[in-house]
């Protein structure tokens, strides 16, 4: 089993600063490497910001970034003679994980032969999910965090033009409400914005009795009266409309 210190155990990440997301560790894996890697790792993440836990968890690591989960399989050690077992596990979690990358280490020419014969032995689909083959154990974890990173800035950025989108909505959906209640006679902008706030959308402003407008609102008696039978009355609603 690996040896770890304290720092290792609990790595705050960022020596106090902003924590960029949690790294869970699968305990299962953690005691399958050397205590050298898992040193290495450690110090990693804490230079990247990321807080480390251990966990009983199925991938080997889990990742929460921007608000997304990334999970890995990392194959630390590429057993020739038994490759069914990788890709057997590949194909269960697959199912379970959205967002699923397996990274492999494959020092050698031979290694990396026999992992692409195995890839199409075993009918992988292609991207689904992502292979990344690396060169040595370093090089595998660094890739990692960056793939968790980049994920997890598209996830912000989606977040933030989705807010975008909302505000500029709420902001289209202002206008229309005040130029649709400014057309009734003798209602103007400030009026309507009373109305939005106290009452809300043209369809509960076209229900709203004269009593309810006068209650949630600064509007005049003989205004409420003229908004209650805009919407109420026909023969004034249909009527022609004189400005001077």
């Amino acid at each position: 089993m690996a040896s770890l210190s304290s720092n290792s155990k609990n790595s705050g990440g960022g020596g106090g600063g902003r924590t960029a997301g949690v790294c869970m560790m699968s305990s299962k894996w953690r005691d399958e490497q050397t205590p050298s890697y898992i040193d290495f790792v450690s110090s990693f993440l804490n230079a990247s910001s990321f807080r480390l836990n251990f966990v009983p968890i199925a991938p080997d690591l889990i990742f929460n970034c921007g608000g997304l989960s990334v999970a890995f399989i990392f194959v630390t050690n590429w057993d020739c003679s038994n490759t069914d077992l990788v890709f057997n596990r590949v194909q269960k979690l697959k199912a379970r994980f959205a967002n699923l990358y397996v990274v492999v280490c494959l020092p050698t020419k031979e290694k990396n032969d026999s992992f692409v014969r195995s890839y199409f032995k075993c009918g992988m689909e292609i991207g689904r999910p992502p292979f990344v083959p690396v060169q040595d154990l370093e090089m595998g974890f660094e890739k990692m965090v960056k793939i968790a990173h980049s994920r997890g800035a598209c996830k912000q950025q989606d977040v933030t033009s989705t807010m975008k989108a909302e505000r500029l909505g709420s902001v289209q959906t202002l206008e229309n409400f005040i130029k649709a209640i400014t057309s009734i006679p003798g209602i103007d902008s400030h009026d309507a914005n009373m109305l939005n706030q106290g009452i809300g959308s043209i369809e509960a402003v076209a229900k709203a009795t004269k009593e309810s407008i006068l209650e949630k609102t600064g509007i005049s008696p003989d205004k409420a009266e003229t908004i209650v039978r805009f919407f109420r009355d026909p023969k004034f609603y249909l009527s022609p409309k004189l400005t001077k």
